[in-house]
């Protein structure tokens, strides 16, 4: 499922947008630093003169003249530190600015094999523009780690979101560079979705890209390209985002109709991620006796042995926070 043209050109305009006021800002900046401090632009102003000395004495014969200027430049960048430490600002305080460093606000970087290709951000915006994801920005707005709270736990179950909880924000911590999957089951409202949540806030404020379907909507919108024999590319377009983004989220699995597609399918997904070890976080009111009915051996297998459980019991906190149910924790 490709960016229409009109999609493509909308992200391009966010960009033109963050690098015109990220440039007016490092206009007003150095507008300050010109007027607080003249000796900085003093230094600013020796440097075009330095370098058509240069270019002078190169063009007669002076080998050495370049290496002279670099000399002289990094001088002059170190006096000019110097002063801004010296009056209380940054020494980056002057240095271009980015959202985004890796491609300096185009959308593109260069990959490691030196191929220009969409920036990690890129997709960020891509992927909230082709899926439906509507439903995780409303959720981590209202339900994330500022509104966690442990009114509603007590006992074992207390001590079993504890620790969940504490796995999330590790989770979170290391997401870099240690590879891990989560799969939170157990009764209905007890917090499975808001842990996907407060996971998902983290990470996309951080620039990943996150993928967030329900279990129904996640086979339906395969369903729906696999099927149809013109959709073929776009078929293979949403099977590359859902097996490449940084963060997949499948939630409420179990509540699709569950049929040899879907079983197919989701092996797919959990392979493919495993593979190239992209993190899926599942939530799920099936256990694990239900688990292994409902789905292969296959990918059985491939939950109990890549995945982290957290298991989350207790009353169903909605229900609690409308007064409907008669369980509250003294």
């Amino acid at each position: 499922m490709s960016l229409t043209n009109s999609q493509y050109d909308a992200i391009m305009r966010q960009y033109d947008a963050i690098r015109d006021q990220n440039r007016h800002l490092h206009q007003a900046r150095e507008a300050e630093i010109f007027d607080a401090l003249p000796e900085y632009k003093a230094l600013e102003d020796s440097i075009p003169l330095l370098s058509l000395q240069a270019g002078r004495a190169l063009l007669e014969g002076d080998a050495s003249a370049k290496e002279r200027l670099h000399t002289a430049l990094e001088e002059i960048r170190q006096k000019q530190q110097a002063l801004l430490a010296t009056h209380g600002y940054s020494p980056t305080y002057l240095q271009p600015l980015y959202q985004c460093p890796l491609c300096k606000d185009t959308g593109y970087s260069t990959s490691p094999n030196g191929k220009m290709e969409k920036c990690s951000c890129f997709r960020k915006r891509e992927i909230s523009l082709l899926y439906a994801q509507s439903h995780i920005q409303e959720l981590i707005q209202k339900e994330n780690f500022s509104t966690l709270s442990y009114e509603y736990y007590e006992g074992e179950d207390l001590e079993h979101f504890q620790t969940s909880v504490k796995r999330c924000k590790n989770f979170v911590e290391n997401f870099k560079k240690d590879y891990q999957n989560f799969i939170f089951y157990g009764t209905v409202g007890t917090g499975k979705s808001f842990l996907s949540g407060c996971i998902a806030k983290e990470l996309l404020e951080q620039g990943h890209s996150v993928i967030y379907f329900s279990a129904i909507e996640l086979f339906d919108t395969l369903a729906k390209y696999s099927f149809d024999a013109t959709q073929k590319t776009s078929f293979e377009e949403v099977c590359r985002d859902i097996y490449e983004c940084d963060l997949l989220i499948i939630d409420d699995l179990g509540t699709e109709l569950t049929n040899s597609f879907v079983t197919s399918q989701l092996f797919a997904c959990l392979n493919q991620r495993m593979l190239g070890k992209k993190p899926i976080l599942i939530s799920t009111n099936l256990n694990l006796e239900e688990l292994k009915e409902r789905y292969s051996d296959r990918i059985f297998s491939r939950i109990t042995s890549q995945f982290t459980f957290c298991k989350l019991t207790g009353p169903d906190i909605r229900m609690c926070r409308k007064g409907l149910s008669g369980h509250r924790p003294q």
